[in-house]
C-alpha cells in the first residue's frame, strides 16, 4: 500500500468515527434533552406513536452508532498506532496525545457497554420486545432512563478529551 492510499484509508474511517458519533451521541441528546422530558406531557393516546414507532426506530440507530463509532475509533488507533499507549492512559510512553485520546476512549467504551447491555435490555421490555410485568417495565424503564443520564455525563468529558487530543502534542 503506498503512502496515497494508506492517508486516504485513514481519513476515511476517522470520518465514518466521527460521523457515527455524532449520530450516537446526537441521538443520547435527543433522547436525554427532548423526548424523556417531553413524555409526560404527551397524551396518553399519543404515546404508543413513540413507543411502537420512533423509540424503537431511535434506539436502532443510537445501539448501532455506538458499536460503529467504537469500531471505528479501534481501527483508527490501531491504524494510526497508538492504540496500546492510549488505552494505558499515555503511561507508558508519557505523551499527553494518548492520555486524553485514551481517556475519551475509555469512557467511550463504559458508555457503549452501558448501551447495549443495560440500556437496550431494559428498554426492549418497556417497549414490548421482550415479555414482562407492569412493574418490570416500570423498573426497566427507570434503570434505562438512569443509565441514559449516566451516559449523557459522560458524554461531555469523553467529547472534551476527544477534542483535545487533537490539539496536545
Amino acid at each position: 500500500m503506498n503512502l496515497f492510499d494508506e492517508f486516504w484509508g485513514l481519513f476515511m474511517v476517522r470520518w465514518l468515527h466521527v460521523g457515527a458519533g455524532v449520530m450516537w451521541i446526537g441521538l443520547l441528546w435527543y433522547l436525554n434533552f427532548v423526548q424523556i422530558p417531553s413524555m409526560p406531557k404527551i397524551p396518553d393516546d399519543q404515546k404508543p406513536a413513540i413507543t411502537k414507532v420512533i423509540a424503537p426506530r431511535v434506539l436502532f440507530w443510537f445501539r448501532w452508532a455506538a458499536l460503529a463509532t467504537v469500531i471505528t475509533g479501534l481501527v483508527v488507533a490501531g491504524w494510526d498506532g497508538y492504540i496500546g499507549n492510549a488505552l494505558a492512559l499515555g503511561i507508558p510512553d508519557g505523551v499527553a496525545k494518548h492520555t486524553a485520546i485514551g481517556i475519551g476512549m475509555w469512557l467511550a467504551l463504559i458508555m457503549a457497554f452501558n448501551v447495549w447491555f443495560i440500556i437496550w435490555p431494559n428498554q426492549k421490555k418497556v417497549l414490548g420486545i421482550v415479555e414482562a410485568t407492569a412493574d418490570q417495565k416500570k423498573r426497566a424503564g427507570r434503570i434505562a432512563m438512569l443509565t441514559s443520564r449516566f451516559n449523557t455525563m459522560l458524554s461531555i468529558p469523553m467529547l472534551y478529551a476527544m477534542v483535545s487530543a487533537q490539539n496536545v502534542y
